[in-house]
């Protein structure tokens, strides 16, 4: 995959995070950052402004070459999970706490009333 290729694909992933998620607005990846920077943490900022220089510089001038496609891969694809949103832990531990109690109540009930109830099986 070429440099264009890769840094395009990526920003453009990011680019789409930050409208979706982040209801950023504007034509570049920087604009987008730009209207969206008192949601983001500062070093997030950061990273995602050296991605939009990387992407203006290898579409704009002409022969630059990533220098690190590696590090340039690994902030983006840590940049990628951050913005994306995820449900917490601890609403994961509260849904699943709610199903166990809700079906130690219902096995319960159905306990209780089993004597009413045998004869339907």
């Amino acid at each position: 995959m070429s440099d264009i290729d890769l840094v395009v694909k990526q920003s453009r992933k990011i680019e789409s995070l930050l409208k979706t998620h982040y209801h950023a607005e504007g034509k570049g990846l920087h604009q987008l950052i730009s209207s969206c920077e008192e949601r983001l943490p500062h070093e997030v900022i950061k990273k995602l402004r050296f991605i939009a220089t990387m992407r203006n510089k290898v579409v704009h001038e002409e022969g630059y070459k990533l220098e690190d496609k590696s590090a340039f891969k690994a902030t983006c694809k840590e940049m990628n999970d951050i913005l994306t949103p995820r449900a917490s832990r601890f609403l994961w531990k509260l849904v699943g706490g709610i199903v166990l109690i809700a079906t130690l109540i219902s096995l319960a009930i159905y306990m209780i009333h089993w004597e009413n109830i045998k004869h339907l099986f």
